[in-house]
């Protein structure tokens, strides 16, 4: 009987670590598709934020920036090479405490905000 208990449980022991090794490549196989999905899907959605401070303030979408935001030293033009998405019609993207955002081009008014982090995506 001895021998017994001995063979079950190290079949149980032997059981436990396939379970155990199948989980880990589980995991991994996930991680690794998760790594390989296109970076177009969550490009944007990562970097977005809903407020943001400039200038001691906080703002968020549908603010009114200052009018130094406004002003052609601080629209950036060559969006595309810091990964921002194209500007929609009337609007520019400008510069405002380390974030770029959106903004109309008649009034000011923040439209999107998205993280400086964003510059640095690959």
């Amino acid at each position: 009987m001895g021998k017994s208990v001995i063979l079950l449980a190290a079949a149980l022991l032997l059981g436990n670590v396939a379970a155990n090794a199948a989980q880990a490549r589980e995991s991994l196989d996930e991680q690794a598709d998760a790594l390989t999905q296109p970076q177009a899907e969550t490009r944007g959605s990562s970097y977005e934020l809903k407020e943001f401070t400039a200038d001691f303030r906080a703002f968020k979408p549908g603010d009114i920036v200052p009018e130094l935001y406004r002003s052609k030293p601080y629209e950036i033009e060559q969006w595309s090479q810091r990964n921002l998405p194209a500007p929609e019609p009337d609007s520019h993207w400008t510069y405002m405490g380390g974030n770029y955002v959106l903004i109309t081009n008649t009034e000011g008014k923040i439209l999107r905000a998205m993280s400086g982090d964003i510059f640095y995506q690959r």
